[in-house]
């Protein structure tokens, strides 16, 4: 049981030394976890985890080790926990529905009598419920599931509604503190905050108090208050999108949007240009993500037009035929201007001093299924778009 929760770790990405793992074993032989399973988990997880986002990597393998041990509430299935995800439908509860439900006061509930009715639906039921007033699932009125129009009970599995239920089962609490998940707006926002580089030479009026000036003119002027004002410090960074859009890159609509939007609410920039392409940049980037053909700009104007103390943000997951990158003729939505795929995103490099790709679903390592990926990451250093990912990669921006 022990060496496979150890291998189990590994395989979910948790990195586990082998001296932490003689430190669970002393542990758990002086009787530190109580003898209960309970135990062992904060035991267990306090040894080998180092960092708050690797505990839903730790929840997942120890559940995956010990769900016949835990509880009888382990027999909820990924297969149900699928039933149960309707995350999509939050927004049909009506406000005043929730503010209702949220005033009423604390009614009485008989958790056992709850409970033991929860662990017999288990046991029978082999499909999914949505409605209804007896079986797991969401939007019912019974007591378990998520969604629903019941005050107290279980939750299992969804988000939060109403935040009325006694127990919460098949949760993964820790899931939004992981560095490798996908990206929401608000990360978006908070990473993009690193592309910061103040600058008072900028020609705007004096409008804030310069305290130290000001002290020292009141020194020097025999006491009398003298009021100093200095220009407001403003980012001075310049940004530049381009970002792939159609095709591969149709399932990560939701996300390039959230990071538009992030992008364009962070309104504390010098300035933000965002353009497209489809694949790979070539002779023309287009205005729109609709990648018409006509309405697009020369990328030989972008060059020209663009100072290249532009910070470019490139963002796409580089699948494409090697033929799309390497021949002349190979681009299937526009023209090519003579060059290749590979000759134009040189041009972009040899003008732009900072530039990085985000990609959404990076292979790891070089893959040899991936060949055109590998080639452009000897040209741009390239991220995968994570919550780290993007960290590195505006780190690497504002490296001098």
């Amino acid at each position: 049981m022990f060496s496979k929760f150890f291998y189990t770790l590994k395989a979910k990405g948790l990195d586990v030394s082998l001296s932490e793992w003689i430190t669970l074993n002393r542990a758990v032989s002086m009787g530190l976890e109580g003898t209960s399973l309970t135990g062992f988990y904060y035991v267990a997880r306090a040894i080998l985890v180092k960092n708050e986002t690797d505990f839903d990597k730790f929840d997942l393998a120890f559940e995956e080790c010990f769900k016949g041990i835990k509880s009888d509430n382990a027999n909820i299935t990924d297969r149900m926990l699928e039933w149960l995800d309707k995350s999509e439908m939050m927004e049909l509860l009506h406000e005043e529905e929730r503010f209702w439900l949220n005033q009423q006061e604390d009614l009485h509930i008989d958790k056992e009598d709850v409970e033991t009715k929860f662990k017999d639906r288990l046991k029978d039921q082999d499909s999914e419920h949505n409605g209804g007033n007896y079986w797991i699932g969401t939007m019912g009125k019974t007591s378990f599931g998520n969604m629903g129009g019941n005050i107290g009970g279980i939750r299992v599995g969804g988000t939060t509604g109403y935040q009325s239920a006694f127990a919460v089962v098949g949760a993964r609490k820790y899931k939004d503190f992981r560095d490798d998940k996908m990206l929401d707006n608000r990360q978006f926002q908070l990473a993009f905050r690193k592309l910061r580089q103040f600058s008072s030479k900028l020609d705007i009026p004096k409008t804030e108090l310069d305290i130290n000036k000001t002290i020292d003119s009141t020194c020097n002027n025999g006491g009398y208050l003298k009021i100093e004002m200095e220009r407001p410090r403003k980012n001075a960074v310049k940004l530049l999108l381009l970002m792939d859009s159609g095709g591969t890159m149709i399932p990560f609509t939701k996300l390039l949007n959230e990071l538009f939007q992030a992008i364009h609410k962070s309104n504390h920039y010098k300035d933000v240009k965002c353009y497209y392409f489809h694949n790979c940049i070539y002779a023309k980037m287009y205005k729109t993500p609709e990648c018409e053909n006509g309405d697009w700009i020369d990328t030989e104007w972008m060059f020209r037009n663009i100072d290249s103390d532009y910070k470019v943000i490139i963002v796409g997951d580089a699948a494409m035929a090697p033929e799309e990158f390497y021949s002349e003729t190979g681009n299937y939505r526009g023209p090519n201007g003579g060059l290749t795929g590979e000759q134009w995103l040189l041009l972009l490099k040899q003008h732009y001093k900072k530039v990085v790709w985000l990609n959404p679903k990076m292979a790891p390592g070089e893959a040899p299924w991936r060949e055109v990926e590998t080639a452009v990451k000897k040209i741009f250093p390239m991220y995968k778009l994570t919550v780290e990912g993007l960290n590195e990669a505006m780190v690497k921006l504002m490296t001098r």
